[in-house]
């Protein structure tokens, strides 16, 4: 398992919670930006700067994750990506992108999208709680547990 994280828009939090776990268990941590993102000196996190653009870095993601990978990212488009080949994707919030939601929350963003389009202001989303900090750990401390677990089952 690796952990693929959309980077340029991960609030710096997220990216500490990202930085211990991944100290405290081995899995691979690499982040994706086209800006420069600073990262621990760890063996297990890496960054890849990708050009300016839109979605270069979801592109870098969409075509280095593997099934058994986990993607952060907030990006719904990019985690309906992710999820069609197999990998899992967790919002900065603490919610689990599944098959069976994500269909739904791309409708629903893609909605919002095309009221912005016509002028319509919607505003942006709140801002990160403490709750929603608590969720998004607790919530990638279980899939750890998972892939920790499968990784034993595994090796017999």
């Amino acid at each position: 398992m690796k952990i693929w994280v959309d980077a340029d828009s991960c609030p710096v939090v997220i990216k500490d919670i990202l930085f211990r776990a991944s100290e405290r268990t081995g899995v691979q941590l690499i982040l994706v930006a086209n800006r420069r993102v600073r990262i621990p000196v760890a063996p297990g996190i890496r960054f890849i700067q990708v050009p300016a653009g839109p979605d270069e870095a979801d592109n870098t993601i969409v075509q280095k994750v593997k099934a058994s990978d986990l993607v952060v990212t907030g990006d719904i488009p990019l985690a309906a990506r992710v999820i069609a080949q197999g990998a899992l994707a967790l919002n900065p919030r603490g919610e689990l992108y599944t098959k069976e939601t994500i269909d739904s929350q791309l409708a629903m963003r893609n909605f919002m999208d095309s009221l912005r389009a016509d002028g319509i202001e919607t505003g942006g989303p709140p801002a990160l709680t403490r709750l929603n900090r608590q969720d998004f750990a607790n919530q990638l401390d279980k899939q750890l547990t998972r892939w920790v677990q499968s990784t034993r089952s595994a090796a017999g």
